[in-house]
């Protein structure tokens, strides 16, 4: 398309042929806007017009057809919310999801990619949720044997949970398995692993997402995993879904998320976070972890109380470039004597109470 003429001469010529009836006319003709819309915002606005036919492609029957089809409009839809808005409007989220259950691997792939991009555009959300797509993307993120269909539902499903009305949907679609395999496969700090707990998050806030987590085997570890190793956005993500596990029923978690020893991991988040949020959450959660009115807290330390408020000090005075390397391997000691105690114990409880 070189100049104004030439483009709306092309234009015009592409859409005679997406209008046609003529199948294999209007094949190259979705081959064709894709190729154009590919990188050039341009070419999308001029070539909007081609929403509603290649719509109707997609509702042909034929696998080619649709193929190209849901092609052109994933090309469409990027960067260009007009475009988005518009495919949805069209009709086009039935065939889509007819095309998330197709046995042509292809298909799905690129319909979970288009169904991406529609969500990436907040006017949408809501009739997508309404939809129905939410237990398919749920199950592609399980099931599916391409790598990136399992990534783009994720960040579909991310997208999603932005509408708070598409938690329980969510979290009734049993995606938290499918997330904890994931946190155990992709790198700590990496954007999968960030998505993974910005969905995760949300999802504890309800009783069998907690469940959910827990049955897991490494659920709760997977999590404290990234307090130690993620991104500073996942250690906040991962202090803030501790917290409201623990926040939900804290003599149920406590133990539970103790065990996995995340009190290094934690105690360091108190200091060097880089966020208010992120300290001021793990110390709230240091503070529930630490305070119970079960006998067990008696085995504590008393250290480990006082490095934490000691901490806490110097970072409100200003102090902690010098002492902060010294310090966590104080807290790092602790947790292991303290770990260390309780495996005493309990080896002493099942020595004095054999069984029979």
């Amino acid at each position: 398309m070189e100049s104004p003429r030439n483009e709306f001469t092309e234009v015009d010529s592409i859409m005679e042929q997406v209008r046609s009836d003529e199948g294999e006319s209007r094949i190259k003709a979705a081959k064709e806007i894709r190729r154009l819309t590919k990188t050039c915002s341009i070419n999308r606005r001029l070539l909007s017009n081609a929403i509603e036919p290649l719509v109707e492609m997609l509702r042909s029957g034929r696998d080619e057809c649709a193929e190209v089809a849901i092609l052109a409009l994933l090309n469409l839809g990027v960067k260009d919310e007009r475009n988005k808005i518009n495919i949805v409007k069209a009709g086009a989220l039935v065939p889509i999801i007819d095309l998330l259950q197709s046995e042509n691997q292809n298909l799905q792939e690129n319909a979970t990619a288009a169904i991406l991009t529609l969500t990436a555009c907040s006017a949408n959300k809501p009739t997508i949720c309404s939809s129905g797509i939410i237990p398919l993307l749920v199950s592609i993120l399980s099931h599916a044997t391409n790598h990136q269909a399992k990534i783009d539902s994720l960040m579909a499903l991310h997208n999603l949970s932005t509408l708070p009305d598409s938690l329980p949907t969510i979290v009734s679609s049993n995606p938290i398995p499918s997330l904890v395999s994931l946190l155990k496969t992709v790198r700590k700090s990496s954007k999968t692993a960030e998505k993974c707990m910005a969905l995760l998050e949300p999802l504890l806030g309800f009783e069998d997402g907690r469940n959910a987590l827990t049955a897991e085997p490494g659920g709760v570890l997977s999590v404290v995993e990234l307090l130690e190793e993620g991104s500073p956005a996942i250690k906040e993500f991962a202090v803030c879904a501790l917290l409201t596990m623990c926040e939900s029923d804290r003599e149920r978690y406590r133990e539970v998320i103790l065990k996995e020893g995340v009190i290094p991991g934690l105690l360091e988040l108190s200091i060097k976070g880089t966020t208010a949020k992120s300290r001021s959450k793990a110390r709230a959660l240091l503070h529930l972890l630490r305070k119970s009115s079960c006998p067990r807290s008696e085995v504590e330390p008393a250290a480990l109380e006082n490095i934490v408020s000691d901490i806490v000090l110097r970072v409100d005075g200003g102090d902690r470039a010098g002492k902060a390397k010294k310090m966590l391997a104080e807290m790092v000691q602790v947790s292991m004597e303290q770990s260390l105690r309780h495996m005493q114990q309990r080896a002493l409880m099942c020595t004095s109470n054999p069984s029979k």
